[in-house]
């Protein structure tokens, strides 16, 4: 079983910020399973479906960003997992938007839900989807300004495309894994 886990801020006020894209990609799959995001379990809102015959849960981490590790680890624990089973989507600054790219190990470049989860389970080796959102449009604007804003009307347009990347290469992690 593969663990994907979605970053993001539970809330509605959060909803369509950059720093959700995990979360939306996770509803996005979801949806395209005919799933609902709907169970509570490891400080998380969870999922079941099958990618190319592998079997994924889906975890949504309900703690804020900043605190992710705790449910991934928590849910790694529970469910006898380890770090080659984890797959972890989050935003990516050093990436324009609408690059999306896999990763396996490496620091967390300054991302706090990267370096939690790095921190709760002890490893950096663990596959990572980034989901680029580029950088602030000027320099006055703070990462933790901009990370918090949501998606302009043309990026909005163009998730769907997005998360279709983000599932191709979440198969290719499970095929070849």
């Amino acid at each position: 079983m593969k663990l994907i886990a979605c970053l993001g801020n539970p809330g509605r006020k959060y909803h369509l910020n950059r720093h959700n894209c995990g979360f939306l990609s996770g509803y996005y799959m979801a949806q395209k399973h005919n799933v609902q995001i709907t169970k509570k379990e490891s400080l998380s809102l969870t999922a079941r479906l099958k990618i190319l015959n592998e079997d994924v849960l889906l975890l949504l981490p309900q703690t804020f960003m900043n605190n992710s590790g705790e449910a991934v680890a928590v849910a790694l624990h529970y469910y006898g997992l380890n770090k080659n089973d984890l797959i972890v989507i989050h935003d990516e600054l050093e990436l324009s938007f609408g690059d999306i790219r896999e990763k396996r190990g490496g620091g967390h470049k300054g991302h706090n839900g990267i370096r939690s989860i790095i921190s709760s389970i002890g490893t950096a080796d663990f596959v990572r989807i980034r989901f680029g959102i580029g950088r602030p449009p000027h320099e006055e604007m703070s990462v933790a300004s901009y990370v918090l804003s949501d998606f302009n009307d043309d990026e909005t347009s163009s998730l769907e495309e997005c998360y279709e990347k983000v599932i191709a290469l979440i198969e290719k992690v499970c095929v070849t894994e």
